[in-house]
């Protein structure tokens, strides 16, 4: 995947012309969405401030409604559920109160505690 990213560069050291800002982000998008494909989300551990694509998410449906269980590099993990009442998530074993902000057009931030993951959402306009 990093690929995407160095064909330009490589191209533009061949003597073609520099890439474009436009060029690089679509490159860094499919990154993304690819990486979004393999289940892998950004987070922030620890109260980081650095976000890395080192987390997993994996989507389970149960009784109580969609969870969403984030596996962390060091093998812990959490569990999210997905409310119907428009707040987000909450955590689903209740131990901390997710803070959930809207950071995109298609997509959310959840703090627990120093911990910090960036998930995929559909954003519904309030009425």
């Amino acid at each position: 995947m990093r690929l995407l990213i160095l064909l330009p560069l490589l191209l533009a050291g061949c003597g073609q012309s520099k890439p474009d800002a436009a060029v690089l982000t679509k490159a860094e998008a499919g990154q993304g969405a690819a990486a979004d494909e393999s289940g892998r989300i950004m987070c922030a551990r620890g109260g980081s401030s650095d976000f890395a694509r080192d987390c997993t998410l994996d989507r389970v449906t149960s009784p109580e409604g969609l969870v969403l269980t984030v596996g962390h590099p060091d093998g812990g993990f959490l569990r999210l559920l997905v409310t119907k009442d428009g707040r987000g998530v909450i955590a689903a074993d209740g131990a901390e109160t997710a803070k959930v902000s809207i950071v995109g057009a298609d997509q959310i931030e959840v703090a627990l505690g120093n911990d910090r993951y960036r998930l995929p959402a559909t954003i519904k306009p309030r009425k």
